[in-house]
């Protein structure tokens, strides 16, 4: 028996990330944290998530991600555990919401609406005017 939320081939997610809770204050690059202790954002939830399955990603800021082509690369469709989608209201960066694909069409995501990780279908982002407008995903070389 294992200690994990959910763990297969491709992904482990640790019990404690369930566990974690939204804090919009801490972001990456500019503040030093323990995730388990000071809580994040999506973003840097979405990184230690990555980094706990191995994954090297350096704390880039939303603009930086944006543009990045040294540890990432853009993709749009044929999803893999562990890439990383950007969703907005509109087709803009700053103020996206990153979300760390899982498995079968979900995602996991942290937000301020709901405080605690959450599991959701890719294809419901469309019913929720600040998440309907897909922008791209990230996946990270290894």
């Amino acid at each position: 028996m294992n200690n994990n939320f959910l763990e297969n081939d491709s992904i482990i997610i640790p019990n404690y990330f369930m566990n974690i809770v939204y804090n919009s204050k801490i972001i990456p690059n500019e503040t030093k944290y323990d995730i388990i202790k000071t809580w994040a954002n999506c973003q840097v939830f979405s990184y230690e998530l990555l980094r706990f399955n191995n994954k090297k990603i350096p704390n880039l800021r939303s603009k930086e991600l944006w543009e990045d082509k040294t540890f990432s690369k853009v993709i749009y469709d044929n999803f893999i555990p562990l890439d990383i989608l950007f969703f907005n209201s509109k087709d803009e960066y700053y103020g996206a919401h990153i979300w760390v694909y899982i498995w079968n069409n979900k995602v996991l995501h942290i937000s301020k609406d709901i405080w605690y990780p959450v599991i959701w279908e890719v294809k419901d982002f469309k019913n929720i005017e600040k998440y309907n407008y897909f922008l791209w995903a990230k996946r990270f070389f290894d």
